[in-house]
């Protein structure tokens, strides 16, 4: 017999979280329980299996919310289950997906849209009696260098993941420097292919001939200095990927040779006559407009259609200030060499880095925090340690991390806002202060938990 609500259960081993959720989910009309372990919640669902299960990642018991998701995945593999996690990260979010999970939310997160998420998931039928699963494939550990936690970011993580064992073309857009590259490696490396080679080219880089015999080969004889056959990067990948990078700077004539060479999956050496299969997965990329370039005449719409199968944007910098702190520690670890070098960046330093608008996205801020610990005289990196132009900048973006009560002052009484939005301004402010730290927000305000997520959710506020 079907329930008349559906039955969430949530598990965090913070008892306060667990019980606001609960309290959410049922004023919306589901059933809700809650479990403080990933132990607990197995034990609860041998009695009555939930419609859905929403877990934070990190608890500090036996079982962390990756390894519940695996125990799911294997005894209840219809019951879809919904990751929370703070940490987010491109190692989790692919484990996360390769693992079976219906979503992998990022905190702080909208509650409506976490509403919205879990009512996506009860589209899936509820979960039978218990019964074995063929064990998923295990996720590959790789580190590699894309760093993030912005919900932008965690949206590419998910994509990554759940292309990588496609054959299907990608084509990754972005501003220059933003690390396409780097998702490219990520897709590869991810994929049922990453023992196989990574070939990558510019194609803006080389002109047309040398292109043209870069990606397809050559013959012996075929053009001046051509002494002996060679392979192109098409057979090279074998069963690999090639990347093709500002793929928007290929002439139209090699534009041509592409295409065929996507519609036929074979090309022939500058020179020869002899078609070679081609086996390679593509991915291109381009931080022009392929779509406004080909309106132009400037790109062939076939060509584009082929590449574009599966489209990954990558934000700018600018629109992900949060993840500056994390970029920063990254490259300080990456390049400060012994202790002699600079392992912090001051306060005022951080202001200047959140503020500056980064037209060279993450490459320019590579490349100016290893100028700055190779020219810093001390420990900390401080504003005299910045290129004029980022000490210039205005600081009317702090990050999120850092408070500027000043700043805030005229924001907050403007337009003569009633009770209610002055309300709403001031703890949207104390939550900022705060770092979306919960417990910290609410002990400032003088309130206690459970009041502050209340309010949250009145005013539409994430947590």
């Amino acid at each position: 017999m079907s329930r008349e609500r559906p039955r969430i259960t949530v598990v965090d081993d913070d008892l306060v979280t667990c019980e606001l959720l609960c309290e959410v989910f049922a004023q919306e009309g589901f059933d809700t329980e809650y479990a403080q372990s990933g132990e607990s919640a197995l034990v609860s669902m041998a009695a009555s299996c939930p419609d859905v299960l929403v877990s934070d990642i990190r608890m500090k018991t036996r079982l962390d919310g990756l390894a519940l998701l695996e125990r799911v995945r294997h005894h209840y593999p219809s019951t879809p289950v919904v990751l929370i996690t703070a940490f987010g990260s491109i190692e989790t979010a692919i484990r996360a997906v390769k693992d079976g999970a219906f979503d992998y939310v990022s905190k702080p997160f909208d509650i409506g849209i976490l509403v919205s998420t879990v009512r996506r998931a009860l589209s899936i039928q509820s979960c039978p009696a218990p019964e074995l699963a063929q064990d998923d494939e295990p996720a590959a550990q790789l580190s590699g260098e894309l760093i993030g936690r912005s919900p932008a970011m965690l949206d590419v993580y998910k994509l990554v993941a759940r292309v990588a064992d496609s054959p299907a073309a990608v084509l990754i857009t972005g501003e220059s420097g933003s690390g396409k590259e780097l998702v490219a490696r990520a897709i590869h490396m991810h994929g049922t292919r990453h023992r196989q080679p990574f070939v990558a080219v510019n194609c803006g880089a080389l002109p047309e001939t040398l292109l043209e015999s870069e990606l397809f080969g050559h013959v012996r004889g075929a053009f001046t200095g051509a002494v002996a056959n060679r392979r192109g990067l098409f057979e090279q990948a074998a069963e690999g990927t090639v990347f093709l990078d500002e793929v928007s700077e290929m002439s139209p004539a090699l534009q041509v040779k592409l295409l065929r060479v996507l519609q036929e999956r074979e090309v022939v050496p500058v020179g020869g006559s002899v078609p070679v299969p081609v086996r390679a997965r593509v991915i291109a990329a381009s931080n022009t407009d392929l779509e406004h370039l080909s309106l132009g005449g400037g790109f062939r719409r076939d060509l584009l259609y082929r590449l574009n199968v599966i489209n990954i944007q990558l934000p700018p910098l600018r629109a992900r200030v949060d993840d500056i702190p994390l970029l920063v520690r990254h490259f300080l670890r990456k390049y400060a060499q012994d202790s002699s070098h600079p392992t912090a960046v001051s306060e005022s330093a951080a202001r200047l880095l959140a503020a500056y608008p980064w037209p060279g996205n993450v490459r320019e801020l590579e490349n100016m925090i290893e100028r700055a610990i190779t020219l810093s005289p001390g420990r900390i990196i401080t504003d005299d340690d910045l290129p004029a132009h980022i000490r210039q900048t205005p600081t009317t973006q702090p990050p999120a991390d850092l408070v500027v009560p000043d700043a805030c002052d005229a924001a907050m009484f403007s337009g003569l806002p009633t009770i209610d939005a002055l309300e709403c301004r001031y703890v949207r402010h104390v939550l900022q202060a705060a770092k979306g730290n919960r417990k910290a927000a609410a002990k400032i305000l003088g309130i206690n938990r459970r009041t502050l997520y209340r309010m949250a959710v009145r005013f539409g506020l994430q947590m």
